[in-house]
């Protein structure tokens, strides 16, 4: 049988530090799909990036051998790489949204990688992303779309150059269970259709069950269960202006002003949960961000405890912005790449200082061990971990205010089934111990079925 791509042995270790990747063996076909699957942590990204030739910094190869397309990608020079990856190799990453140009438009995005294509060409790849008949998705800038939709265009944008092998990490995440199904389908049909070698990493095992000719299974490098720091309660006095409430929320996108949300009501009393759920492109991440103060509204009132919020956070004070924090959906557009973990955590630490510690960086650790990860990991780059790991940073780091309003954004979509678990579990905590309120947007409805205390659809 052909062979696309096939790494021999391959070992990838970060010097003096962890082995990423130990002895693995993997070989992907024209006309098949090939899941990688494990636990978060487990080196499905490092793989991936390696059959690209392009390791994450800070991490060698240790052992073994990667040949795709017949070059061996860490042998050959660096024009023979190049023209690899330009012609015959697509790759999109966890985060697509980070790796868009925000300046640009959706039709130029699209057709930047590929050769003489017309607005028809463009159209037609949108269209078998799933993104047809959305009022004026060309013109838009790829800032003004939803994650899911970031993520269907990226595949568009890597299907323009028809390429032989394509590479996707985590390529469902973020989408509700119809585009999760769509894009399935789509792959299937690209690797039979178009003779494509497809290499994918899922943490979706009913989708992999699906999809997947061949399955690879990474074993290690999963974290444990986070540990959950209990302070005392905080006391509040029940009313029925306590903890956030918004009223006939309303807010529009893009240059043309195009409705998203539509007279929204949420409200999220103290110690409560609540869901919010809708197709992707529903304006779920709009509404999100307009509560926090990312997005503004023209419409609708926002309180916190029967206090008015403005519609920019940079309008409120610095207790309120304190008291409502956000983890994005993509976390490694929010984490600066040259920055540690222990850096970015500390100015939150330090800028709140809600209760006295000895030490910044003993809290930094406090706070990585309750979200499950090691204090060695405040010594790490972002891109030195993996996508669950540095979601679960970026949750760390909204606690270090020690919020009233935890406001989260499909914070368990890049997770494997047991660890979204743990870190919901750790939420859930949150709000039985210190009265933190959550409100989380989510497509996987069994965890928002199990968690949450009310829906909001939109």
């Amino acid at each position: 049988m052909t062979l696309y791509a096939a790494a021999t042995s391959l070992s990838v270790a970060a010097p003096g530090g962890p082995e990423l990747l130990a002895g693995v063996n993997l070989t992907a076909h024209p006309g098949r799909v090939l899941a990688l699957v494990g636990a978060s942590g487990s080196g499905k990204t490092t793989l991936l990036r390696a059959l690209l030739g392009d390791l994450p910094p800070r991490t060698v190869r240790q052992a073994g051998e990667v040949r795709v397309l017949g070059v061996d990608v860490f042998g050959c020079g660096p024009d023979a790489l190049r023209e690899l990856r330009r012609s015959r190799l697509a790759f999109v990453g966890q985060d697509p949204g980070s790796a868009l140009n925000p300046r640009m438009r959706v039709a130029a995005v699209v057709a930047e990688t590929g050769t003489g294509l017309t607005r028809d060409d463009v159209v037609g790849l949108l269209s078998e992303v799933g993104l047809a008949g959305i009022p004026g998705l060309l013109r838009r800038r790829t800032v003004e779309l939803s994650g899911g939709q970031q993520r269907r265009v990226a595949l568009a944008r890597a299907l323009a150059r028809r390429p032989d092998l394509l590479l996707l990490d985590e390529p469902t995440a973020g989408l509700d269970p119809t585009a999760r199904a769509e894009i399935g389908a789509l792959l299937r049909r690209l690797a039979r259709e178009r003779g494509i070698a497809v290499v994918m990493s899922c943490h979706d095992r009913e989708l992999v069950t699906q999809v997947a000719d061949d399955v690879l299974e990474l074993a290690g490098g999963g974290p444990s269960e986070p540990s959950v720091f209990r302070p005392p309660r905080r006391s509040k006095t029940p009313g029925h202006e306590d903890g956030l409430r918004a009223e006939g929320l309303t807010a529009h996108v893009g240059a043309a002003h195009l409705h998203v949300l539509r007279g929204v009501d949420l409200h999220a009393p103290s110690g409560a949960t609540v869901g919010v759920v809708g197709p992707s492109g529903s304006g779920k991440t709009t509404l999100l961000r307009a509560l926090v103060g990312l997005h503004p509204r023209s419409g609708g009132s926002l309180t916190l405890d029967g206090l008015a919020l403005h519609p920019d956070v940079r309008r409120r004070g610095q207790d309120l912005r304190r008291r409502v924090q956000f983890v994005p959906q993509n976390p490694m557009g929010a984490l600066n790449p040259s920055t540690t973990v222990g850096a970015a955590m500390l100015r939150p630490v330090r800028l709140h200082r809600r209760r006295p510690h000895s030490s910044g960086r003993e809290r930094v650790g406090e706070l990585l061990e309750q979200v499950g990860l090691s204090p060695d990991h405040a010594d790490r780059y972002p891109h030195e971990l993996s996508g669950g790991q540095r979601q679960r940073v970026s949750i760390a780091r909204a606690l270090a205010a020690e919020p009233d309003v935890l406001i989260c954004d499909e914070v368990t979509s890049a997770l494997d089934d047991g660890t979204a678990r743990a870190v919901m579990d750790l939420l859930t905590s949150l709000r039985e111990t210190q009265g933190t309120a959550v409100i989380f947007a989510s497509h996987d409805l069994r965890l928002v079925k199990e968690y949450a205390d009310s829906v909001v659809a939109i």
